[in-house]
């Protein structure tokens, strides 16, 4: 039994922290619905990017989603103070009783300290600001590079080391698109002769140039499952880069796919990979999504870590090579940007894993 267990019948309003990516945030899901099942009294409220927020947004159990903007660094120190000064004011306002701090980024420190709550949860660390860093929080959970944990287990240490034990079902991605999303795709697939579960929702691109399997690959794939009478929608985000990937990759086909390429936000992303039959992708958010909304997902990893970041709770099939250096988290092999363990992956292993998916 834990002897500084926290009583959170004794609490009234929790702060979650994560500064990170928009993959990173929506997997801090699980945590707000532990949170809110063992303590429906309780106020939560999240701190994130602001460029994140929809990922956090309308889930049902946040009350509050405070956000960072990255802009501010851009704008000038006083104009930065300002606006975190502003930020800081809103958040001791609250009153928080507790602070959950679900990255190791030294502001979620600051906010521990200057918020005036009691506790103060944040994961072990080692190193120079060690004694800092200690002195912030009250609970600390174990995590060590190299852990293959998933991410969401890793997120949900922060419960159990106050206490709190979530059931298996508690643990699910949650992510809400909203009205308004779902009427945008529910129009957007009627004007294209879809129906839900149609189609097959394939997002080849990255941000990271690394986590992406070969263009002519993709286009051979695209094919594959044309062949086999599967409509294709398929996605990028905005990103000059992401849609020249795409417009690489379908250019060559003599079947058209729908393709949505920068044109729907990340509430709509989710919106249409949950009427999707499919989802094909790598190692980015919007595989992640695709699991949040309970689609059943094929992923292609590299240097990335499946077993830390892989498709969380819902019918999947990781496709990786047998590569002795794998996952090595690095920006493709010797720094050039393409990574030999995800390019090289053929096309029929990811179609027979479509394949054995679509079958089930």
């Amino acid at each position: 039994m834990l002897t500084d267990a926290i009583d959170l019948s004794q609490l009234r309003r929790v702060l979650v922290i994560k500064l990170r990516h928009h993959g990173d945030v929506l997997l801090t899901s699980p945590v707000f619905s532990v949170l809110k099942n063992h303590a429906p009294h309780l106020k939560i409220d999240a701190l994130v990017y602001r460029d994140t927020a929809e990922m956090l947004s309308q889930h049902p159990a946040i009350d509050e989603v405070h956000c960072i903007d990255r802009a501010w660094k851009q704008a000038g120190l006083l104009t930065q103070a300002r606006h975190e000064w502003a930020l800081l004011a809103v958040l001791r306002r609250q009153h928080y009783d507790m602070v959950i701090h679900l990255s190791e980024h030294p502001r979620g420190a600051w906010i521990k300290r200057l918020s005036g709550a009691r506790y103060g949860v944040a994961r072990e660390i080692s190193g120079r600001s060690q004694g800092w860093w200690k002195n912030s929080f009250t609970h600390f959970f174990p995590w060590a590079r190299g852990n293959t944990r998933h991410t969401v287990e890793i997120h949900l240490d922060a419960l159990r080391r106050i206490g709190v034990q979530p059931s298996l079902d508690e643990r699910r991605l949650s992510l809400e698109p909203g009205s308004d999303a779902k009427r945008f795709i529910s129009d957007t697939l009627a004007h294209h002769g879809l129906s839900a579960q149609g189609f097959i929702h394939l997002h080849p691109t990255s941000r990271w140039l690394f986590k992406c399997w070969a263009e002519d690959k993709v286009c051979a794939l695209i094919q594959a499952l044309q062949a086999q009478g599967h409509a294709i929608v398929v996605t990028s985000a905005p990103d000059t880069h992401e849609l020249a990937m795409l417009e690489r990759i379908v250019r060559p086909l003599a079947q058209p796919v729908i393709n949505l390429g920068g044109k729907l936000n990340l509430k709509q992303l989710a919106a249409l990979t949950a009427q999707a039959k499919l989802f094909i992708g790598v190692d980015s958010a919007p595989m992640h999504i695709a699991a949040a909304m309970h689609t059943p997902v094929v992923a292609l990893f590299g240097p990335s870590g499946d077993k830390e970041w892989g498709p969380w709770m819902v019918p999947q099939r990781v496709i990786t090579s047998a590569h002795p250096c794998r996952p090595c988290g690095q920006d493709g092999c010797g720094g050039g940007k393409i990574s030999e363990c995800l390019t090289l992956l053929p096309v029929s292993d990811v179609l027979e894993a479509a394949q054995s998916l679509l079958a089930t």
